[in-house]
C-alpha cells in the first residue's frame, strides 16, 4: 500500500515546542492507549473510566470512541474491510496529533485487523503506543449486548460483524491484557498503574 500523500509540493513543518516541553508543562508524558476487543467487550466503558481516573489526578486525557467518530470524521465509511482499515488509519493519525499535543489519548475501537493496529503503532514514537487487549469471551460480549447487535448479526441483518460474520484478530503481544470479568475498578487500576510505570 502506498502511504504517500496524493498532494504534491507539501513539506512537513515542525514547531518550536518539543514533546519534553509539553510533558514539563502538563506534568506527564503523552501516550496513545489503544483499546481493542470485540463489540460489547467493555472498551468504551473502560476507556471512559480510565479517562475519569486520569482527569481526577490532573492528567490531560481524552477518549476517542468508535461510534462517536462515525457520526462525524468517519461518517462516510461503512464496515467493509477496506472501510474498517481507512477508519483505523484516520483515527491513528488523529491519535498521533493528540499525543503530539501532550495528551493521553484513549481509543475504543474494535479495530479487528492486526495489520491496521500495527500501522497505527508504526506512526507513533517508540514506546508511546500502548495496545490494550480487552479480552472478553464472545459469550459474555453477547450477554452484555444492550444494542442487540449480536442478535441482528446472527440473524443476518448486520453483515461483516466482527466475531460473528467478519474476523477479529486478537493482539499477539499487547502491552496490557485486561480481563473484564474482573471488577471495573481493578481493570482501571491495572491500566493507570501501567501508565505510571
Amino acid at each position: 500500500m502506498d502511504d504517500r500523500p496524493v498532494s504534491s509540493n507539501i513539506v512537513r513543518s515542525h514547531g518550536q515546542v518539543t514533546p519534553e516541553d509539553r510533558a514539563a508543562q502538563l506534568g506527564h508524558k503523552a501516550y496513545t492507549v489503544w483499546f481493542t476487543g470485540l463489540s460489547g467487550s467493555g472498551k468504551s466503558t473502560l476507556a471512559y473510566a480510565v479517562e475519569r481516573s486520569l482527569i481526577n489526578r490532573g492528567v490531560a486525557a481524552y477518549v476517542l470512541d468508535g461510534d462517536n467518530i462515525r457520526f462525524g470524521l468517519n461518517r462516510d465509511l461503512g464496515f467493509s474491510a477496506e472501510d474498517r482499515t481507512e477508519n483505523i488509519r484516520r483515527i491513528g493519525e488523529v491519535c498521533r496529533l493528540f499525543q503530539d499535543s501532550g495528551l493521553i489519548v484513549l481509543t475504543a475501537f474494535i479495530s479487528p485487523y492486526a495489520a491496521d493496529r500495527d500501522a497505527v503503532r508504526a506512526i507513533h514514537p517508540e514506546g508511546r503506543f500502548i495496545e490494550v487487549y480487552v479480552d472478553t469471551p464472545l459469550e459474555l460480549c453477547e450477554s452484555r449486548d444492550v444494542k442487540g447487535l449480536y442478535a441482528k448479526a446472527r440473524a443476518g441483518e448486520i453483515p461483516e460483524f466482527s466475531g460473528v460474520s467478519a474476523p477479529y484478530e486478537p493482539p499477539g503481544r499487547p502491552e496490557i491484557r485486561v480481563d473484564t470479568t474482573l471488577p471495573l475498578d481493578d481493570c482501571v487500576r491495572q491500566i493507570v498503574e501501567a501508565l505510571d510505570r
